[in-house]
């Protein structure tokens, strides 16, 4: 498969530092869909509060996942905790939202939404893990586009297999530097795979890298337009391609922790509908599932340099994998909890 290499910014907006990205789009498209479900969970009786009490759990849900996630993304990943800086640390829209974290977040704000609206925690977090994977799925697919947390290197014949553009070999050969901004980088792709000239990016490149260094873009700029085509076919002495290809497992997690993972929990709901089942079931299923699908593609994911050349932190695991443990094991104390079994209420 050829990696589609499309622009990461939805719309560029001029004079302003934020720009529309595919990635803030589809948080944007994960919350209003987990709207529409939790408001349709509530009007079946399955979560035991009003429509507009449900549309108003995911407002205490943005800033759960936003929060959490970029606390859990700075305490386990980032090097040094430096995203603990407040000036990088409200920076979401250049990326580094942990899904553990995010996790995290939602349940402490399904608390909050719990002690206004009296509600049993249990159920809330219930509705949220049938309303949660599309998100998943349309985040991974985000991932995608940035062309980041790509998989671990393979063969060329592989099913699925590409090379993308922001591994770390390929930088190097397109002559990009990881001392430019994002954007810079992102643009220079751009024009590298053939996607725009570079005379219609070079008034929106930073003047100088992210050290205060100028760049001369005039000879950057000279062969860079369609450097791609040319630095992809490269192979060494053994007719090995150069630049490795890789699995696209951000498709991979998105196809198995929001879609699959989301078939099961509808389903589950549809066959308990009549009778549901006793309170934290549904969400202990959903943890257990997506712990299961995170661990298992985490041997195709390529591991965080930042834990050494083999990822691991713990007992050969990686860090996703050491979280998604942690969720078993939440999974389980839910499950062996003693809980009682609701009554439906009246569908409006």
């Amino acid at each position: 498969m050829d990696f589609p290499a499309w622009d990461p910014v939805l719309i560029d907006i001029p004079g302003l530092p934020i720009d529309v990205r595919w990635y803030g789009l589809m948080y944007v498209v994960a919350f209003v869909v987990g709207q529409s479900m939790l408001v349709r969970l509530a009007r079946a009786g399955f979560f035991p509060v009003s429509p507009q009490a449900a549309a108003d759990l995911v407002f205490y849900c943005v800033f759960g996942v936003m929060l959490g996630g970029r606390l859990g993304y700075a305490i386990f990943y980032s090097e040094n905790f430096s995203l603990l800086n407040p000036l990088q640390f409200v920076q979401v829209w250049k990326g580094g939202l942990a899904f553990h974290g995010g996790l995290a977040g939602v349940g402490v704000a399904a608390w909050l939404f719990c002690r206004k609206y009296k509600v049993g925690w249990a159920r809330t977090v219930d509705a949220l893990s049938i309303a949660a994977p599309p998100g998943i799925l349309a985040v991974r697919i985000a991932n995608f586009i940035n062309g980041e947390l790509f998989g671990r290197v393979t063969h060329k014949g592989t099913g699925f297999a590409m090379q993308f553009p922001t591994d770390p070999v390929a930088t190097r050969l397109l002559g990009i530097s990881d001392d430019w901004t994002m954007r810079d980088r992102e643009l220079c792709i751009q024009v590298a795979f053939g996607r725009r000239s570079f005379e219609s990016v070079r008034d929106l490149l930073s003047s100088a890298d992210m050290h205060g260094h100028p760049i001369d873009w005039a000879t950057i700029g000279q062969g860079l337009e369609g450097k791609w085509a040319i630095v992809s076919k490269m192979v060494d002495v053994h007719g090995q391609p150069v630049i490795p290809y890789r699995f696209p497992s951000q498709l991979f997690e998105g196809l198995g922790e929001g879609l699959l993972v989301g078939l099961v929990m509808i389903v589950l709901y549809r066959l308990t509908r009549s009778r549901p089942l006793a309170t934290g079931r549904y969400v202990a299923v959903f943890l257990l599932g997506y712990a299961s699908v995170r661990w298992s593609l985490e041997f195709v994911r390529q591991p965080d340099s930042q834990f050494g050349p083999k990822g691991t932190v713990l007992a050969g695991m990686t860090m996703g994998q050491t979280l998604s443990v942690g969720l078993v094991v939440l999974a389980l104390a839910i499950l062996v909890w003693p809980r009682r079994r609701e009554p439906v209420a009246a569908a409006t």
